[in-house]
């Protein structure tokens, strides 16, 4: 009966999250760029300049860029890392090419989510600014519209739990740091274990999930603004660790940079490695989601949730510092692990790898790779933790209540615990119905308002340009 119903969710979330949650994405995203007339390349350095702007004007709790690092830091988790090598693997280095194209469609449908949570701010249960796809849709659609804006929040209550990158996490660092032997000798984890009936490996993978769980408590129990400065600050850490190690291969390995460079390009358009790049670009930006770390989360709703809650007031300049977000996590992250894996990795492998070959192509290229690229995965993973535990708790705020919405937290600090021990095919099953069911909401409304976007987009640029004088 237990295994009939996981894989009867299994089949279901298969289905669902595959051509189905692809075109929506995808094909509701380049319609959004040809409405907004291609504002993710044409308003890059107008975007490159509110970022630098200060909020002060409007209701809210965070600044702009505290929401565009709270967002990052929950896109680039350790799908930026396996996402990549999956891609790779499935469809070989033109799959780099098609992650790009996503990249451009993402910040578009970024851009249009973080003008309308801005446009369409909603006030919680203590009166306090916020934002989110329900509030898009009850205030921008109609008060008809808000059973949408419920399944949304209902389902952001279990879209947000990060299933995979605790179990995940908690196996690569055990995999690179222990042997099955020292965990079956350890006289601590023997008595440890033991409390709780457990086996020493099993006991292991508890410990873990509670020292997880007390970092990650530490810093969600403090609200959005612990959220958001500890987010402000490492996020940048980490990408420019990440960046100075992906420099380093770059460097050793020069002479091969730019056979890999053309390579990406070349198999991109070739009949079979360009069907491959296709395939690879689905992996990127539909399995990539499906494992609780979707490379940029252009339309699944969760950044309207954190830039809702900035003091900006002007809905075109939010968008165009959200827009940033797929930049730098599908764009910029992305592109720094292709490139180690392409230059250093294996990614020719019998069935689907992904952080495996993640942390051979860093051991093999840089002294002790394989325990700095954990640190990055480390600050990665928790970071992410700290954001959707946000995005949940104000899902749950905006069905319960504030008073309510704190056992939300509660739970979500203790299924930290929980997914580093259990087995994952129906949780993750559950998790990846519940963002797609995120998705429909948010490209309803956000489809369903662009026009608005648009008259707003050209009033912002139309103010910029300099007058003319006879």
């Amino acid at each position: 009966m237990y295994e009939s119903i996981v894989n009867g969710i299994t089949a279901l979330a298969d289905f669902l999250c595959g051509y189905p949650l692809f075109f929506l994405l995808i094909g509701g995203g380049l319609f959004l760029v040809a409405r907004s007339r291609f504002i993710s390349i044409r308003g890059l350095r107008a975007s490159m300049g509110e970022l630098r702007r200060k909020n002060t004007s409007g209701s809210g709790q965070i600044s702009s860029f505290e929401a565009l690092a709270s967002v990052i830091a929950a896109t680039v988790g350790m799908g930026s890392i396996t996402g990549v090598a999956i891609a790779l693997c499935v469809g070989g280095p033109g799959a780099i090419f098609w992650m790009w194209v996503s990249a451009v469609v993402g910040m578009c449908t970024k851009f249009h989510e973080g003008a309308l949570t801005t446009m369409f701010k909603g006030r919680d249960s203590r009166g306090e600014a916020c934002g989110g796809t329900m509030y898009i849709i009850e205030n921008g659609m109609g008060r008809r519209w808000k059973p949408l804006g419920m399944l949304f929040a209902t389902a952001g209550l279990f879209g947000t739990l990060c299933i995979l990158n605790t179990n995940q996490l908690g196996e690569a660092i055990i995999d690179v740091f222990t042997t099955p032997e020292q965990v079956a000798s350890s006289s601590f984890l023997t008595g440890f274990s033991s409390v709780f009936g457990l086996e020493n490996m099993m006991g292991l993978r508890m410990l873990f999930g509670i020292i997880v769980a007390a970092i990650v408590a530490v810093v969600v129990l403090g609200g959005i603004r612990r959220i958001a400065s500890v987010a402000s600050k490492l996020v940048p850490f980490m990408i420019v660790l990440y960046f100075v190690m992906v420099l380093y291969i770059v460097i050793v390995n020069a002479g091969e940079v730019p056979g890999v460079i053309a390579g990406i390009f070349r198999e991109a358009f070739t009949i079979d490695a360009g069907a491959g790049g296709v395939a690879g670009f689905a992996v990127v930006a539909l399995t990539g989601a499906r494992r609780a770390a979707l490379v940029n989360e252009a339309g699944i709703g969760t950044a309207t949730i954190m830039h809702g809650a900035t003091r900006s007031d002007n809905p075109v300049r939010e968008g165009l510092v959200a827009m940033l977000g797929p930049a730098i996590d599908s764009g910029l992250v992305c592109t720094l692990t292709a490139i180690a894996i392409l230059l250093c990795g294996n990614y020719h492998v019998e069935g689907i790898q992904g952080l495996t070959i993640a942390i051979g192509a860093f051991d093999a290229a840089i002294p002790y790779g394989k325990y700095l690229l954990l640190v990055v995965i480390f600050c990665f993973a928790v970071s992410s933790m700290f954001s959707y535990s946000f995005y949940g708790t104000h899902c749950a705020k905006y069905l319960f209540g504030e008073n309510r919405a704190r056992w939300y937290t509660y739970f979500y600090i203790f299924t930290l615990i929980i997914f580093a021990m259990i087995p994952l095919q129906a949780a993750v099953g559950l998790c990846d119905l519940a963002y797609f069911i995120m998705a429909v909401p948010t490209m309803t409304a956000v489809l369903a308002l662009s026009g608005k976007v648009r008259r707003a987009t050209d009033a912002y640029f139309a103010s910029r340009r300099p007058s003319r004088k006879d």
